[in-house]
């Protein structure tokens, strides 16, 4: 039986779409085995966000012909679709797919013999019309599942229109076909995952359906007992959308919003579209009818023509907001972009002191919010992995909660008591006691 290795830079979306790849080989005849092992066929999921693209690529690669000199590597992805000839000059590459390619490796591929050259098979990012339907099934405890894909907005700094194309989305009728499919496996939680998910509902180049009738189909879904809604723009989270959310049994209180600056100048130099006053709307909103709901942040820094003071200003919006964490991403420059062409650059060692800033803040933030829950009961739904005798899990408003390891919660849904922090606090584990089976 041949074999086939999978390597996934970048967002949960990647992943769900590798995973879907991986089904792709399995059904021609292949067997998966880890990175680290010899393969006939190497799959490099890659990211157009992650820094250092061409280097991370080349590494990859290397590291597979490592294990495996005679290896097809074939790479895939958003970086794939931008930058195709520049990957296909990497040594050992044979075959480099993009955004509407990726998933027809067999049909582009064949029986994955080397050519004299990498085969490369690139569309122009227009032609990325059609939607395929993706979920990760390498975690038992929760699945990816993507419901929407591309992205119509025109943010200053962002490749991924780029390299996804426009926004689309898979049916209502569809999406729930295969969270029933997912039901029939042991997964107890599907997190929806897109480039841009809130603006779910263009179907074949119309609005046909939304977001909210998406959310309340799926709550009714037998089988699953948590949906998780994983990242959603200030300006699409609606009211309905949170009281919906609210009120649900199976959508969990956490919301992941990605604000970029809490600076009105550079939110309108970033094309951003909503002021931060939007911002503090939607996050007053959810407090008023989830207290204990988690809210996750994405905040840039370092973006061009951000001062010290523009960077003070975002720190002390954030410092001042009721949420539970943040993910500091430190701006660099991407072509074809129109931040890369602005005034005002900000020097990496800048960078670095604001991001670093901004980590400490989150820490602080994420044990705050975690302090807000001790003494509460939690529903914890319990990982697999095991460290120094102790496995992990996540209540529904994402506490993660550690405890000794007992073969009998992996993968189950357990009511616990939240004790104390244990001594890497910052990092926000938690000790529980269990209350009921």
């Amino acid at each position: 039986m041949k074999t086939v290795a999978f390597y996934t830079l970048g967002c949960k979306l990647n992943y769900s779409e590798t995973s879907t790849i991986g089904r792709l080989f399995e059904q021609n005849g292949y067997q998966k085995v880890e990175f680290h092992e010899k393969a006939d066929v190497y799959v490099i999921n890659t990211c157009s966000v992650t820094d250092n693209a061409d280097k991370k690529c080349r590494k990859i690669v290397k590291e597979a012909l490592k294990h495996s000199p005679e290896a097809f590597v074939t790479i895939v992805g958003c970086y794939a679709q931008l930058k195709p000839e520049e990957i296909a000059s990497i040594p050992g590459v044979n075959a480099v797919l993009g955004a509407s390619e990726k998933f027809k490796l067999f049909e582009l591929l064949g029986d994955f013999k080397k050519r004299e050259t990498p085969q490369v098979y690139n569309q122009e990012i227009s032609q990325a019309t059609d939607y395929y339907c993706s979920y990760s099934i390498n975690d038992r405890t929760r699945t990816f599942l993507k419901v929407q894909d591309g992205c119509d907005y025109s943010c200053s700094f962002c490749t991924i229109p780029l390299a996804r194309g426009s926004s689309r989305s898979d049916s209502i009728a569809n999406i729930l076909k295969t969270a029933e499919e997912i039901a029939a496996t042991e997964v107890k939680e599907i997190v929806l995952t897109g480039v841009n998910i809130g603006d779910y509902g263009l179907i074949q180049g119309e609005r046909n359906e939304n977001f909210i009738s998406l959310v309340k189909e799926l709550d009714k879904i037998n089988g699953i007992d948590r949906f998780r809604i994983s990242s959603i723009e200030p300006n699409l989270l609606t009211d309905e959308i949170i009281e919906f959310v609210a009120q649900s049994d199976k959508f969990v209180p956490h919301f992941h919003i990605p604000l970029q600056s809490g600076s009105n100048k550079i939110l309108k130099l970033m094309r951003r579209r909503y002021q931060r006053e939007l911002y503090i709307e939607r996050v007053a909103k959810i407090k008023s009818v989830m207290p204990d709901c988690c809210i996750g942040v994405d905040v840039i820094v370092g973006f061009p023509g951000e001062t010290k003071e523009d960077f003070l200003d975002t720190y002390n919006f954030l410092n001042e907001l009721d949420i539970s964490y943040l993910h500091v991403f430190t701006y660099s420059e991407r072509d074809n972009t129109l931040a890369s062409t602005m005034p005002g650059t900000v020097s990496q060692k800048e960078r670095a002191e604001r991001s670093k800033m901004l980590h400490i803040l989150s820490e602080k933030k994420r044990r705050y919010f975690y302090e807000t829950q001790l003494g509460k009961h939690a529903h914890i739904l319990w990982e697999a992995e095991v460290e120094n005798g102790k496995m992990h899990g996540f209540s529904q408003n994402y506490v993660k909660v550690t405890t000794d390891y007992d073969p009998l919660f992996v993968n189950e849904i357990k009511e616990m008591k939240l004790t104390r922090i244990n001594e890497e606090g910052t990092v926000g584990v938690a000790d529980v006691l269990l209350i009921t089976n």
